[in-house]
């Protein structure tokens, strides 16, 4: 018999660390070669972990949330025959830790071919409930017990019964010991019962704070710590949008499939873009660097089971309406199924924020760094409009838009803003080709 470690592979161009995310095995099972015996997550994409023999587990090397060092070891193995470490190697007695993963978006990287990689590992979060300690009670006359009959009015009583409270069990405060409200509510655990004899739940959950959910909490911590952010909002009519659209759907919707309000926001955002094109940019401020593209790269805050994900629309420039609207389902469907894959989560350089009918009048997006502008839309609503003469029913929406003040001044912002206001409240000028 042998001892056989396996160690974390070489998980993508550039990556040093990873975080489990998974474990698919524990101490004392068997496997057979090329089984996953866990996953780990890098910027987003999960990288199953297959072994290279069959075998025992006799060691794991972490726990769900750790981040594990590219070439540290994961597991080990009770194999028949040599394994690769001495028989009397001993276990390591700390876990290989790192600093955190970077979840800052960057240029599409190849996928490593050593491992297979998806977008995401559905990890279950360990959970531990933890109870209020009892409070200190403070002296009272002596509890009475065994066939004595606790001194209590009978509201008193009736109340113990409907809470399941046994009078013996509880201490009177009153005079001679007798029992009073004040004595249920503090009875049990130190626990809070309401005037309407509902218990207060003091139950604590704590949840672990992992995968996705881990790199959507770095993203968001470094891109307000880092960022000035501005925020522009604008009120948009977009009667002749909604029209528009719903003659395009009537005409050609069996063909070319749905229409939504997105396609219309990515093509002004491309056009809006062409005419200030330091806002299609990303900014590096260690290296003091704006890198402007000329790509304009939709990335589509979607909301997925696993958490936010921004899966990203290549080379907006060049799509039509129809064509923006099919890619945003396929990705949307990809990153909500698991298969989408890393190129399709990466490289984008401007983003669309949306909460569809749920969202607000106003909201304040937070800028996808190391990107210098995000839109953002809120919910459309009829309100009334007044036209110099009357109020008119007219259907409004807000859009609600960051920039990244270094890089971004306000007139530049404001000229933004106002060029998609000009572009979605006359959406003709969407249709025609520059």
């Amino acid at each position: 018999m042998g001892i056989f470690s396996i160690r974390l592979p070489d998980v993508g161009e550039g990556v040093a660390e990873a975080e489990l995310v998974e474990w698919n095995v524990k101490v004392g099972d068997t496997v057979l070669e090329d089984e996953v015996i866990g996953a780990v997550m890098t910027d987003k994409a999960a990288v199953e972990i297959p072994t290279s023999v069959s075998g025992k587990v006799t060691w794991l090397g972490g726990e769900i949330g750790d981040i594990i060092a590219v070439g540290a070891e994961l597991l080990r193995l009770e194999v028949d025959g040599e394994g690769n470490l001495d028989a009397d190697t001993p276990e390591p007695s700390t876990k290989v830790k790192t600093e955190e993963l970077s979840y800052a978006a960057v240029e599409p990287e190849k996928p490593a071919p050593v491992v297979k990689e998806l977008p995401e590992v559905a990890a279950v979060a360990p959970v531990a409930y933890v109870q209020d300690k009892p409070e200190v009670q403070t002296a009272r006359a002596p509890t009475l017990t065994g066939a004595s009959k606790p001194l209590a009015a009978p509201s008193v009583r009736k109340r113990a019964r409907d809470l399941g409270i046994d009078l013996r069990a509880v201490s009177g405060s009153g005079p001679a010991g007798r029992i009073v409200h004040e004595d249920l509510d503090s009875h049990g655990n130190g626990s809070t019962v309401a005037g309407n004899g509902r218990a207060a739940n003091t139950r604590v959950e704590e949840i672990k704070v992992v995968g996705l959910r881990r790199l959507i909490a770095n993203k968001m911590s470094q891109a307000k710590k880092n960022i000035p952010h501005i925020t522009i909002v604008e009120e948009i009519d977009v009667t002749s949008l909604e029209q528009t659209r719903e003659e395009l759907n009537a005409s050609y919707e069996t063909e070319r499939g749905k229409l939504t309000v997105l396609p219309f926001v990515m093509k002004a955002i491309v056009e809006a873009v062409r005419l200030q094109p330091v806002l299609n940019s990303h900014y590096d401020d260690e290296a003091g660097i704006i890198r402007q593209y000329g790509g304009v790269h939709i990335g589509i805050a979607t909301q997925t089971d696993a958490g936010l994900m921004v899966p990203v629309v290549k080379h907006g420039e060049v799509r039509s309406l129809w064509d923006s609207a099919a890619e945003v389902a396929r990705l949307a469907a990809a990153c909500r199924d698991g298969s989408a894959e890393r190129d399709e989560l990466s490289g984008s350089t401007i983003t669309i924020s949306s909460l569809g009918p749920l969202g607000a009048i106003a909201t304040t997006p937070i800028i996808n760094h190391p990107e210098v502008a995000i839109v953002g839309i809120n919910k459309m609503v009829v309100r009334p409009h007044w036209d110099g003469q009357q109020f008119i029913p007219r259907n409004m929406m807000n859009i609600s838009c960051s920039f990244d003040h270094r890089v971004v001044d306000g007139w530049d912002a404001a000229v933004m803003v106002q060029k998609l206001k000009a572009l979605l409240e006359k959406p003709a000028m969407l249709l025609v080709e520059a």
